[in-house]
């Protein structure tokens, strides 16, 4: 295969609609846009505009709200970690952290912290865990395999001090 030889797939590459270009076309004269009236011109804006009457969005009641202070936690499966720890990734005898379950590429990021849940096998002994959260199922599996959690304690409101 030579670089002159080089091309798409056939189909791969769609010619976009050209409009107003003729009746033979199949998108001349009107372009599309129908007959007459604001839509047809250039320079229209009425996404949500109902004729004067009350449109929709201001019609219907607001509900609810978003809490801004919310925390972000980044969920880690146990089965993960064992699968980690199986591949040498995860050091065993060490604590297990948000720091650590980076460098092993488990978490991309701890955004608040990390919360710990019990889905996947789990059979490491005496693992040591530092996390913001767990699930009892979790603190359960792990205990039950002679590991221990320490949960973190952590909040928007009140940032860490400066050491």
């Amino acid at each position: 295969m030579k670089l002159n030889e080089l091309h798409d797939n056939p189909g791969a590459r769609k010619a976009r609609m050209r409009v107003g270009r003729g009746i033979g076309s199949g998108k001349g004269k009107t372009g599309g846009r129908g007959v007459k009236g604001q839509t047809s011109r250039t320079g229209v804006s009425i996404n949500g505009f109902e004729g004067g009457q009350m449109p929709l969005h201001r019609r219907i009641p607001k509900r609810g709200f978003t809490n801004h202070m919310r925390m972000d936690y980044v969920v880690v499966n146990l089965g993960e970690v064992q699968k980690a720890i199986d591949a040498k990734k995860l050091d065993a005898a060490a604590v297990i952290d948000a720091a650590a379950l980076i460098a092993s590429g488990v978490l991309r990021r701890s955004r608040d912290g990390v919360r710990l849940l019990a889905k996947g096998d789990f059979s490491t002994k005496n693992l040591r865990f530092s996390v913001i959260g767990a699930s009892a199922p979790a603190l359960a599996a792990v205990e039950a395999a002679g590991g221990t959690v320490e949960l973190l304690l952590k909040s928007k409101a009140q940032p860490e001090a400066a050491a």
